[in-house]
């Protein structure tokens, strides 16, 4: 018996075992194999562990879509990407602005292809900001965890989002996020006392400072110094 004798049942149940690569290869071998791959049904589920893995095309996006993780476990996230962005090089801001924009990007797409998305998590993505949290907050109405881990640029304000859209929201976790603050923890408290709320480290950490910020502090060593 051929593979392409299967019915459709049987060969989604069978591409569901292999990774993106493998299920696009065999996709490429006739088209009643590219239409299982196509089935949107294949893909509630994707992970992805680096943001190149976004602009490649083993994958669907569609409204199948429930459950999404982009986590990328990288020293260059910390040593470049984590850092703020005034005190970047040249060289580092080079490096960045090759994939500043990827996550946010296909984000974007997410809030406009999968209302029906569940759960997200975002580990190691610096350089999503508030707003692309607060527009899969409005788009995806249905989610119900929120997970962000070490994404240095979310601040407060994304913990305003979940007041304000994360109607369906069960769980919110920002753990080492380094511009959250207590203060907006609390508010989410108060106000969706529904929401099992976790900061692990978050609220502990040193935030950012503007450059401007930092003059006060440096004439205020000086004078220390000079007087010393």
């Amino acid at each position: 018996m051929h593979l392409t004798q299967l019915n459709r049942e049987c060969l989604l149940h069978l591409f569901s075992f292999l990774d993106k690569d493998s299920r696009r290869s065999l996709s490429l071998t006739c088209c009643r194999l590219r239409e299982v791959f196509l089935d949107p049904r294949l893909w509630n589920l994707l992970h992805f562990s680096s943001p190149c893995e976004l602009r490649r095309d083993n994958f669907v996006l569609g409204p199948s879509l429930r459950y999404l993780t982009i986590c990328w476990y990288s020293s260059r996230v910390l040593q470049v990407c984590n850092i703020e962005d005034w005190l970047k090089s040249s060289f580092q801001k080079d490096i960045c602005s090759k994939h500043e924009s990827v996550v946010s990007n296909f984000l974007a797409h997410v809030c406009h292809m999968c209302p029906n998305l569940l759960e997200l998590t975002l580990s190691g993505c610096g350089h999503i900001t508030d707003r692309d949290v607060i527009s899969v907050l409005q788009s995806c109405r249905k989610l119900r965890i929120l997970h962000l881990e070490n994404c240095v640029r979310i601040t407060d304000c994304s913990l305003e989002g979940v007041v304000a859209h994360g109607d369906g929201l069960e769980e919110v976790r920002v753990d080492f996020c380094r511009n959250i603050t207590q203060a907006g923890l609390q508010v989410v408290g108060e106000k969706r006392p529904g929401v099992r709320l976790g900061a692990e480290r978050s609220a502990d950490m040193i935030p950012d400072s503007k450059p401007e910020e930092m003059v006060p502090l440096r004439r205020t060593l000086q004078k220390v110094l000079l007087f010393s």
